[in-house]
């Protein structure tokens, strides 16, 4: 991929596809290719989003395989459920997919179908699949036709679990994440239960116990250790526009002190570009808005026989857009950090 390549970016109306187009506008190695949109078809991608004034006018259009194929990577930011009707015709015209989706990162697709309330229509794709976190599987990512972007949610527990599970200072079982999440991770979506009246002044837990994340949480995990875990995971949405909080609550295999935690850390995310790694502190939201980090840090607590792990990202870069662009970066040979600093 050269300076002259392009990325269309399937979806580009939603949040998720306006922080893509917002991060690849300024990416050194880029240039935007079509942006495609269903219901905002027809209108330029300036006039839904005036921030990108003077910097990006295309007309959004109605997605079709053959303007999608004019450029080499093609991101999906749509609901779960169309990537797995648009990823086999673009794999087949041999293009490299980005999807943001749910579609592809489990595979078991009984797995999908069970969480995500419907057929898979694409399992014979599965297997080609790559889900991934560039500081984990960066070689595979290299390598990968298609990319299935991890989860806003999973990114913010996976990525301070993982050394603590790699490096069997916690146990594997009974690891609780609770996680609280700006109302822009529901997507642009019009329902009234993510109204302004609605959100304002309240904090509301949902899908508890049987939220899609969950196996996405701990099958990555078991996969990244080595180990069978189970984890409990409560979503709650919080009145805040963008950005994810995520406490995590484990048990010790032995007694920890702060070095021990903090070398796990280090081993693990000392070239990692995007993990901050704060010590025993405590992260905030306002601290990565905007931006494609992760900030961790942690509270060791012995009178519970408990470590306390705190993670902070924006949902929709390090959640969603950056971490794709990341892949992306890795996928094509680019510096990890194009585009995202």
């Amino acid at each position: 991929m050269n300076s002259d390549s392009t990325a269309a970016v399937i979806g580009a109306s939603g949040y998720s596809g306006a922080e893509l187009v917002k991060i690849l506008s300024r990416h050194p190695r880029v240039k935007l290719g079509p942006l495609f949109a269903n219901a905002s078809a027809g209108k330029r991608m300036d006039e839904l989003y005036p921030v990108l004034r003077g910097r990006v006018e295309t007309t959004l259009r109605p997605y079709t395989a053959e303007a999608a194929c004019t450029s080499d990577v093609v991101f999906i930011a749509l609901p779960s459920g169309e990537a797995m009707n648009i990823v086999p015709e673009l794999l087949k015209r041999g293009k490299r997919v980005v999807d943001l989706g749910g579609d592809f990162r489990f595979q078991d697709a009984q797995i999908y179908q069970q969480f995500y309330k419907r057929q898979h229509t694409a399992t014979d794709i599965i297997p080609q699949a790559v889900y991934g976190f560039p500081e984990w599987d960066a070689d595979a990512i290299r390598s990968a036709k298609l990319v299935s972007n991890p989860g806003c949610y999973p990114t913010s527990a996976i990525l301070p679990l993982a050394p603590l599970l790699k490096e069997g200072l916690i146990s594997p079982k009974g690891i609780v994440v609770n996680s609280l999440s700006g109302v822009s991770g529901a997507g642009r979506s019009t329902s009234i239960d993510h109204s302004f009246v609605e959100v304002n002044e309240s904090v509301k837990a949902y899908k508890v116990g049987v939220h899609q994340h969950s196996p996405e949480i701990e099958t990555a995990l078991g996969r990244l250790s080595g180990k069978s875990v189970t984890v409990t995971f409560v979503p709650h949405l919080i009145p805040i526009t963008r950005g994810i909080y995520t406490t995590i609550y484990a048990n010790p295999t032995a007694p920890l002190t702060d070095d021990i935690v903090a070398a796990a850390f280090k081993k693990y995310y000392e070239r990692a570009p995007f993990v901050r790694i704060l010590g025993p502190a405590v992260p905030e939201i306002k601290s990565v808005a905007g931006t494609n980090y992760i900030d961790i840090g942690w509270k060791i607590y012995p009178e519970n026989g408990q470590i306390i792990v705190l993670a902070t990202i924006d949902n929709l870069i390090k959640g969603a857009a950056g971490q794709a662009v990341q892949s992306m970066n890795l996928m094509f040979g680019f510096a990890e950090t194009e585009g995202l600093q």
